[in-house]
């Protein structure tokens, strides 16, 4: 398997993901079942912007790293159909060139992914979330 050419999902670190998702709603952007003051998520043209707070998206994306270190605070996701092909996409990305962030495993959010760098320190997570809905392009049509 190939990693799939899409942008799922941008995801930033959060300070405080309420008073981000209160500014985002104030935009007029919908929001997606289950958003909240712990994680949030709007809906933006067949990609997900999702808030998720810093300490807890570090700890997956820039596992044991400083926090002064090279990532940005800011993850890429391509969401894939099924846990198995989370495996399959993050060992091709390996196997391009890719460096390895943090395995495939289960995530406390009730889903698998895994994190890759880009050559520049980019973040980039694959993941299976059950609430991912896609259309005929692979595009995000419903998130929940």
């Amino acid at each position: 398997m190939d990693v799939p050419a899409r942008l799922s999902v941008v995801t930033l670190a959060a300070a405080g993901v309420g008073e981000l998702r209160a500014f985002y709603g104030r935009l007029g952007w919908p929001e997606v079942p289950g958003s909240g003051d712990r994680w949030a998520g709007f809906l933006l043209g067949g990609a997900v912007l999702a808030l998720y707070p810093e300490e807890s998206l570090a700890a997956e994306a820039a596992p044991g790293e400083a926090a002064a270190g090279p990532w940005r605070g800011v993850t890429l996701a391509i969401n894939v159909d099924s846990r198995a092909a989370v495996d399959e996409a993050y060992a091709s990305a390996l196997d391009a060139g890719a460096r390895a962030v943090a395995e495939p495993q289960e995530r406390p959010w009730g889903g698998r992914s895994a994190y890759f760098a880009d050559p520049e320190g980019n973040r980039w997570e694959i993941a299976y979330a059950a609430v991912a809905e896609f259309g005929p392009r692979g595009e995000v049509v419903g998130f929940g």
